[in-house]
């Protein structure tokens, strides 16, 4: 069978120009020192609000929903020291067939803001991350978050947004394009995470 070369070159040129706007936005990211200080004032209000035995929140929706669990297994299970002991985190809603009943009863706008009234208490974190920043689910737990004096943090995209508006902190991912949004986002959750767990723990191993 004769072999498809024009569709290899396609391929190629996909995966060219995918590494090629992930390498921008990283290039971005490392350029501009607003990242770092940003990334650097989010990592003292953790510490802050751990130190004190408060704890981390986080909610997504699809592959953003998957960062925010994987912001939390950093801070109960490691990040890179496994010999510490857990920090307090938890994500929103803390089980299936919460989501699910919440979902069914209340409305999809409910899912976390429901869980987050019931778990929540002043001066707790909550991180909210969407690659678009007009999650509505997200806004009203923001929104939630405000009225309990939960402190807001939002993950999302370069474009300003309601949930940009009404978050205590706004980092943006360089980027405009979704799935290059979220692979700034694990880097901004790894750097993050790292930082607090190397102020209470140190590197370990």
């Amino acid at each position: 069978m004769k072999k498809p070369t024009h569709a290899f070159k396609e391929i190629a040129d996909v995966i060219d120009q995918d590494m090629a706007a992930r390498a921008y936005a990283f290039k971005q990211m490392a350029a501009h020192s607003e990242y770092r200080s940003l990334l650097g004032t989010i990592a003292r209000v953790c510490i802050t609000a751990l130190d004190k035995k408060h704890k981390i929140m986080a909610c997504g929706n699809g592959g953003s929903f998957a960062d925010a669990q994987h912001m939390i297994a950093e801070f109960v299970g490691a990040y890179k020291n496994r010999n510490r002991p857990p920090m307090a985190a938890l994500m929103l809603p803390t089980n299936s067939s919460d989501f699910s009943a919440i979902a069914n009863d209340y409305g999809y706008e409910e899912v976390f803001a429901r869980p987050l009234r019931g778990l929540g208490k002043k001066d707790d974190i909550l991180f909210g991350i969407s690659t678009s920043g007009g999650s509505k689910n997200i806004i009203k737990a923001f929104e939630a978050a405000n009225e309990m004096g939960i402190y807001t943090i939002a993950l999302t995209g370069q474009n300003p947004s309601e949930m940009s508006r009404i978050a205590n902190i706004w980092l943006p991912a360089p980027a405009t394009v979704t799935n290059i949004i979220q692979e700034v986002h694990i880097q901004y959750i790894h750097s993050i995470c790292g930082a607090v767990e190397n102020h209470f723990f140190g590197k370990g191993r």
